[in-house]
């Protein structure tokens, strides 16, 4: 049994314990699949806990992205709206799980590394947190992490352009912002992928690879954009996405006008990213993560190792300027993802951040990294604990 699959069924087992088997309320996914299912857009909605904005025609539509309910739709016609959306987020973060052994491997980290890096991000990220709990929000986090390490898999091996952009493309249908790294995915399709160093081809070869993933990467892009702007029109009468615009005209957190995205948000969530510390308290137990989040700060310090990556320069440039470009909409976004622990935005650019730990570090963990990452995990695990224990309590 490889590595991958092995780092696959750990994750597996991990996050399907902490989920305690939970079925969440919030299964948004599973309404939509059951609407697909008889043949519309619009959800049955059963009340304001599930999000759904109204749509010009009077009927509800769910907000986030539409990919984890297709998933779901073999399930919901088996077993109808009692599917268990959760276990979709468990199965999708067991692949994640080995996704990142795979890439990490690719990247020529060490099985050691790989090791530290996988227990990383599944336990010192969001992402167990995320995929446990399986909410509509969460799982879309999940789907996205997992499939654009996927691509950037692809991207470090065979770089075939049309499976790498069907992953990805799969990635930003689980959370659209996702696609403001398509420029970073684009150029590195161009380069010839992650570890490839563009010297070694030989001109003509490199040209005809450039000549055939332009056109297996328009192949995915053209029809998928099509399918987006039917969808978008379907439900809100115009090409683009106005969904998330009409929930915060609707959130009594929001603003009946404007743009959800604006700068004026810049500096709380510079302050959610960064700054935002738990609650010290005199008794048990002590440390408190309120629900607007905790700070990376002090949950998962080792992505500073991701600073030490040097080679080979086009490929850490890639990859800083994906993270920089995915924490855009986020960082203009007005809440910061409220009902979480840690910060789950990150998840967006944290498999970008993944690339470069395994380049900073591909032999050996050094011991100070080593204590940062067992820190990230004892406090993702205590973040799990807290949420099953006080927040969403399992009994």
């Amino acid at each position: 049994m490889n590595g991958a699959v092995i780092a696959g069924l750990v994750g597996f087992i991990v996050t399907l314990i902490a989920s305690h088997f939970r079925s969440t309320p919030y299964d948004n996914y599973v309404l939509f699949a059951d609407a697909l299912i008889h043949g519309r857009l619009w959800i049955d909605w059963p009340g304001p806990y599930i999000d759904a904005v109204l749509g010009p025609d009077g009927h509800r539509y769910i907000v986030n992205d539409p990919l984890p309910a297709l998933f779901l739709i073999p399930v919901v016609l088996i077993v109808g709206k009692a599917a268990n959306q959760t276990l979709l987020a468990v199965l999708l973060c067991g692949i994640a799980c080995g996704a990142a052994w795979a890439l990490c491997r690719r990247l020529g980290a060490s099985a050691a590394v790989s090791a530290w890096l996988v227990a990383f991000l599944l336990g010192g990220t969001d992402l167990l947190w995320c995929s446990m709990l399986g909410d509509v929000w969460f799982i879309a986090q999940t789907s996205a992490v997992c499939f654009t390490l996927l691509a950037l898999v692809e991207l470090a091996g065979k770089s075939r352009a049309w499976l790498v952009m069907l992953l990805f493309l799969c990635a930003v249908a689980s959370r659209f912002t996702m696609i403001m790294a398509l420029p970073v995915i684009a150029y590195l399709l161009y380069r010839g992928g992650l570890r490839i160093e563009v010297e070694e081809w030989i001109p003509h070869d490199l040209r005809a690879y450039r000549r055939r993933s332009f056109v297996e990467a328009c192949g995915v892009i053209v029809p998928a954009f099509a399918l987006w702007i039917g969808y978008n029109l379907a439900r809100w009468g115009v090409p683009w996405d106005s969904g998330h615009t009409i929930f915060f005209h609707q959130d009594p957190v929001g603003s009946p006008v404007g743009s959800p995205f604006g700068l004026s948000h810049v500096g709380y969530q510079l302050w959610s990213f960064f700054v935002q510390s738990p609650t010290i308290r005199d008794t048990a137990p002590w440390f408190v993560p309120e629900y607007s989040g905790v700070a990376l700060t002090w949950t998962s310090p080792a992505l500073v190792l991701a600073f030490l990556a040097r080679r080979p320069r086009p490929v850490v440039a890639a990859m800083w300027v994906a993270a920089l470009l995915v924490a855009i909409p986020n960082l203009l976004y007005y809440v910061n993802g409220t009902a979480q622990f840690g910060m789950r935005h990150a998840l967006d650019f944290e498999p970008f951040l993944l690339v470069l730990m395994a380049l900073a570090v591909p032999k050996r963990m050094p011991v100070w990294g080593g204590v940062l990452i067992g820190y990230s995990i004892v406090v993702g695990l205590w973040g799990v604990w807290f949420w099953n224990t006080f927040y969403r309590p399992t009994y």
